[in-house]
């Protein structure tokens, strides 16, 4: 099994300016991040707009980024799953299509607000059928279901879920607790782009970054910095990094982003499919203006 340490870049689905899935676009986009130092990559996650994407097309994006990783001996983590255990079941079976993937991010069940005792049940219940190992996503703002640092260690026991993408939107009091006694064999993954150098510094063992596929050497040497105690480049690099994120998501992720792949060239239209819009330009020149600023080696 990969050991999930460092730093995945969740990439963007580009699309052409008529709307289609740019796959040239995207397998550029995956070499590119993986030769710059990623540790892997993760495909149809939040980033990815995998809910505004048809079987077709989440098929495409899998076999782009499982030939990626495989020629860079890289790990694929896919997300998959949803609010119903039953399709949930269904939507990880697929993967064994696809045999390089490594893991499924899955998010906590959402809209239905489960208990925490129930999101238990819900992962235990996915894990023992699923093909690959689960990395559990955890994004309380997004889902509406906060958990305890309790309850993730209980997911932690459970046989084949293998980590954790924390994204809370900041670091709580949860976080502290259970990066403090951090459960064996488990990856506590930074999911908040703003919060990735924090989470390093307590002890997470990686992260999983939007914003790296615009700067992925410097989340690479980021993480490297806090792993090997480099404190003052780890500050230094985390302070670069929270600028650039601060200006990322400045509107609804990706579609800064996806506006300054477009104008640095690395993708054929700055497309977004409704209900997002693409970013206003000034927020566009922001981020392009704080990657020049803080990373000017970019």
């Amino acid at each position: 099994m990969y050991r999930f340490r460092g730093i995945f870049v969740p990439l963007i689905t580009p699309f052409t300016a008529e709307g289609a899935v740019a796959l040239h676009a995207l397998e550029t986009l995956a070499r590119d991040v993986l030769d710059e130092g990623a540790a892997g990559l993760v495909a149809l996650g939040t980033t990815a707009e995998a809910a505004t994407l048809d079987a077709e097309e989440r098929r495409a994006v899998i076999d782009v980024c499982a030939r990626a990783c495989a020629a860079a001996g890289a790990p694929l983590i896919v997300g998959a799953g949803g609010n119903d255990t039953r399709a949930g079941v269904g939507a990880l079976t697929e993967l064994t299509a696809w045999p390089h993937v490594a893991a499924a991010l899955v998010p906590v069940p959402y809209y239905t607000r489960p208990t925490e005792a129930g999101v238990v049940a819900h992962f235990a219940h996915l894990a023992a059928s699923s093909p690959v190992p689960l990395i559990v996503y955890h994004i309380p703002y997004r889902t509406g279901r906060a958990l305890s640092a309790n309850t993730l260690r209980e997911l932690a026991a459970l046989d084949g879920v293998v980590g954790v993408k924390y994204a809370v939107g900041g670091v709580d009091a949860d976080a502290v607790d259970l990066l403090a006694e951090p459960p064996a064999d488990f990856a506590v993954l930074a999911g908040d782009d703003a919060f990735v150098s924090p989470l390093l510094a307590l002890g997470a063992v990686g992260g999983i970054a939007a914003t790296a596929q615009l700067a992925t050497a410097r989340y690479v040497a980021l993480e490297s910095a806090w792993r090997t105690g480099d404190l003052t480049a780890a500050r230094a690099i985390g302070a670069e990094l929270a600028a650039v994120s601060a200006a990322a998501f400045a509107e609804p992720n990706p579609t800064v982003i996806k506006g300054v792949l477009h104008a640095q060239g690395r993708i054929p239209s700055a497309a977004v499919r409704l209900p997002l819009l693409p970013a206003a330009p000034e927020s566009v020149d922001r981020a392009l203006t704080a990657l020049l600023d803080h990373l000017p080696s970019r």
